[in-house]
């Protein structure tokens, strides 16, 4: 083999591995990207079930409060 065709075959594995490795990263780095925004999901849902729950106490708290004491609407005009 020539010197040429040595340092195109030779260029050609560097090449490709560099193409392989560059591959693989990218899709490592998508795959923790998306495993991120499933966890961040997750969060904002245990965080919304949990203001819901605070909703629907402060609303029954409310409720009792009302039974209670006599509560009148006034408007200032």
């Amino acid at each position: 083999m020539s010197v040429a065709s040595k340092a195109t075959l030779v260029g050609t594995i560097v090449g490709t591995i560099g193409i392989v490795a560059f591959v693989h990263w990218a899709q490592t780095a998508e795959k923790a990207a998306m495993h991120a925004g499933v966890v961040r999901d997750m969060e904002q849902q245990r965080v919304k079930k949990e203001r819901q729950a605070d909703f629907e106490m402060q609303r029954q708290l409310e409720k009792e409060y009302k039974k209670v004491q006599a509560v009148h609407e006034t408007t200032n005009g």
